[in-house]
């Protein structure tokens, strides 16, 4: 597997709970893979807050745009203060404008068995922008509330295209579109009609078909072997995303990354989890496999394959499981016999 010429730098934001336990985890196994990054650490989150008084401070802001290329653990947005989601923030400054989530058995065995689905959702647009405003009837400045979704041409053509070319370049055999354009005409109707003009163009390279949200969510629960590749809107990805994750043992299974033009940012899409943070039994599984996706990304496939395959003997011939997996390994022995099997 060959290294690049020189390390790629990259940002590193352990975050919060348990994310600088977990980011330690992996950061160690990127390590004894050989991979190529060199680390700008940065806080993030809550760390950020107590230090800068911002969760998203700029120095953080700063290291992202000049590496272009982001690690990140889970990071928590303050309740009240006036703070808006870190992770919307992020998307919002650099043009997050896909997210990629795909979920695969790890461990075989449970309700549902060889689940292979990627989910790409459209990032920066939707009812997600949350536009939102109060009318007062009366004495009730609250009386109703009104929010605007707002999905373009432009943006449905940019998620759409980025999709499909996914599905070609991963050997996915078929993408299937999803929307709610019987009730939504305008809203989703443009990212069905256009997603539907850009899937020609894959025409005897790829299936295509299309769903409706509500459709969708009942068969990927009755069926869901019958999805390859599902593309859609902000909110409607937001919400299948953790279905899918659902069917694989949960969001510390589930790796995720946001795709943009001038940056990237690969993440662990659950929690920070502080009620076990500082206990050493955290599960470093999301975070790992958001750093093979990372090294795919800087076209370190070999690198990134490697990492999956020891993570697979691991959990399943060597049986070392933490505890949310019905295991008893401590996060630093997961570590341990993960590097092993690279070995």
């Amino acid at each position: 597997m060959p290294k690049p010429a020189r390390p790629i730098p990259a940002t590193l934001v352990p975050g919060d709970g348990i994310g600088p336990e977990i980011t330690t985890a992996v950061v160690a196994i990127l390590a004894a893979a050989g991979t190529p990054f060199a680390w700008e650490r940065q806080a993030g989150g809550q760390a950020a807050l107590r230090r800068h008084g911002d969760p998203l401070p700029r120095a953080l802001l700063d290291s992202i745009r000049r590496t272009g290329l982001a690690l990140k653990g889970p990071l928590e947005t303050p309740v009240g203060g006036g703070f808006r989601s870190v992770n919307v923030r992020l998307r919002e400054e650099f043009g997050l404008y896909a997210n990629l989530r795909p979920v695969r058995t790890l461990i075989p065995g449970g309700r549902y068995d060889d689940i292979d689905i990627v989910l790409v959702r459209e990032n920066v647009e939707g009812l997600y922008l949350a536009w939102e405003h109060y009318l007062a009837i009366d004495d009730d400045p609250h009386a109703v509330a009104i929010s605007s979704g707002v999905n373009t041409r432009a943006g449905s053509r940019r998620i759409a295209r980025y999709a499909f070319d996914y599905a070609v370049r991963h050997r996915r055999k078929k993408v299937t579109i999803v929307h709610k354009a019987n009730v939504l005409k305008a809203l989703t109707g443009i990212f069905l009609e256009t997603a539907r003009e850009e899937g020609k163009r894959y025409a005897g390279r790829l299936e295509v078909n299309d769903r409706i949200v509500d459709a969708c969510a009942m068969q990927l629960v009755l069926n869901p072997w019958q999805y390859d590749l599902i593309v859609t809107t902000n909110l409607f990805g937001d919400i299948l995303s953790d279905l899918l994750a659902g069917l694989v043992g949960g969001l510390g299974m589930a790796p995720g990354a946001n795709i943009g033009e001038r940056a990237s940012i690969f993440e662990a899409v659950h929690g920070s989890a502080p009620d076990i943070a500082g206990s050493g039994i955290a599960n470093p599984t999301a975070l790992l496999l958001a750093a093979c996706l990372m090294l795919e990304h800087v076209g370190q496939r070999a690198r990134a394959t490697s990492i999956r395959k020891a993570l697979d003997r691991t959990l399943r011939e060597d049986g070392v499981r933490t505890k949310d997996l019905g295991g008893d390994a401590s996060t630093k022995q997961f570590t341990r016999a993960l590097i092993r099997r690279l070995g």
